[in-house]
């Protein structure tokens, strides 16, 4: 039986699942609201989830981490997202995007030097890839990196890098030969304390506040050859397999969405009364709740399909973006429904609903947005000759 068949629950997953869940309503529950209000990130809490092992999931223990699979990560920034989708973006980044990355494709002494603070919650990942003149067309970057003796020197920007102006540790793409085009780019670990490093300024969003996303600066950034992951020029490899990974792995965060706004619609349907009855009776609220839990779990059979494909294969990218696409475009519908259901107090600030329809709305542009991973899905399908 292919595991993504195998719906029997894996003890330590669920274990997992069940202690994030517990650290949730007692730590992030009580700072959500403020964090979406004042667009504060929390770096405090942020250190007490490295202390609780929710920050290197899939990083093996030998570097501070767990050594779980990725359907364990999901499972994690599931819970987060039901209390703040911000707050999982920020650990999905930082987790997935950042040190998964290295701990996949790094060097032995990059996972050790850089690994165990990133898992410990001492340093903040992120991972630097968007830039002002290349969203969706990722390999069209612009920002150099030029050799200068036995290491490199950065120059270029970055735009809407999440975690980017709270970031220690930094994965960044960068041109090594231009000319080259896709084949032309490699990848360099940067920290924060590289002369020439510069955060231009924090983003003001519509959704996610609280996780910061910024616009990023490299004048002449100095780094050596022992900071560059993968060969030189070998960074579109790098690149590829961690958005196979990074859109299935995310794609959790829209179910902890759905399941959060599911939740509370069916309490709300079997409390409120209109009419001398319970709304839940109403055939056209059930008719909204039934739609909702198919959305959820139709949207959960094709996250987790994706986790176990990563797992083996990460050339196959069709799985990530399909899950991704669907989930994402599920939560914004299932978000906005359950602000329906809820009426006049569903629009209202006092509950969380309206906040998490405007997060929902950003897993349909980040890590490619929808129309791009339609386009990879229908090019695999299609095959050789149509992948451009």
């Amino acid at each position: 039986m292919p595991p993504f068949m195998d719906f029997a629950p894996d003890p330590e997953v669920v274990a997992l699942q069940e202690a994030a869940r517990a650290f949730v309503r007692k730590e992030v529950d009580p700072i959500a609201d403020r964090m979406d209000r004042d667009d504060w990130f929390p770096r405090d809490l942020f250190r007490r989830m490295g202390e609780h092992g929710l920050l290197g999931v899939t990083i093996p223990e030998a570097y501070g981490g767990l050594g779980q699979s990725y359907l364990a990560q999901a499972a994690v920034l599931e819970e987060i997202a039901r209390s703040s989708p911000a707050l999982a973006l920020t650990v999905g980044a930082h987790s997935n995007l950042c040190a998964d990355n290295i701990f996949r494709n790094g060097t032995q002494a990059q996972r050790e030097r850089f690994l165990p603070a990133l898992a410990r919650g001492e340093a903040i990942g992120a991972l630097a890839l968007t830039e002002p003149g290349s969203g969706s067309d990722a390999v069209s970057i612009r920002t150099r990196a030029e050799r200068d003796g036995d290491g490199y020197r950065l120059t270029g920007s970055k735009q809407f890098i999440t975690n980017g102006p709270v970031a220690d540790t930094l994965l960044v793409y960068a041109k090594t030969d231009p000319a080259a085009g896709s084949r032309g780019i490699s990848a360099f670990i940067v920290t924060r304390d590289l002369p020439g490093f510069t955060v231009s300024r924090s983003l003001d969003k519509m959704g996610m506040r609280g996780s910061p996303t910024g616009e990023l600066a490299f004048t002449d950034v100095p780094v050596g050859a022992d900071r560059r992951v993968g060969g030189e020029n070998a960074g579109v490899a790098v690149m590829m397999g961690g958005l196979t990974v990074e859109r299935a792995v995310l794609a959790s965060i829209a179910l902890g969405i759905m399941a959060e706004c599911l939740e509370r619609s069916l309490s709300y349907a079997r409390e409120r009364e209109q009419f001398g009855q319970k709304i839940g009776r109403f055939e056209l609220i059930q008719e909204k709740l039934a739609n909702m839990y198919v959305q959820l779990e139709a949207s959960r059979l094709l996250v987790y399909r994706a986790l176990a494909s990563v797992e083996t294969d990460r050339r196959n990218g069709r799985q990530s973006a399909m899950a991704l696409t669907f989930a994402s475009e599920a939560s914004t519908r299932v978000a906005l429904e359950a602000i329906q259901i809820h009426g006049g107090y569903g629009y209202m600030r006092d509950l969380p609903l309206e906040r998490l329809a405007r997060d929902a709305k950003l897993l349909e542009i980040g890590a490619g947005t929808s129309e791009i991973r339609r386009l990879l899905t229908a090019r695999e399908l299609l095959g050789p000759g149509f992948d451009a």
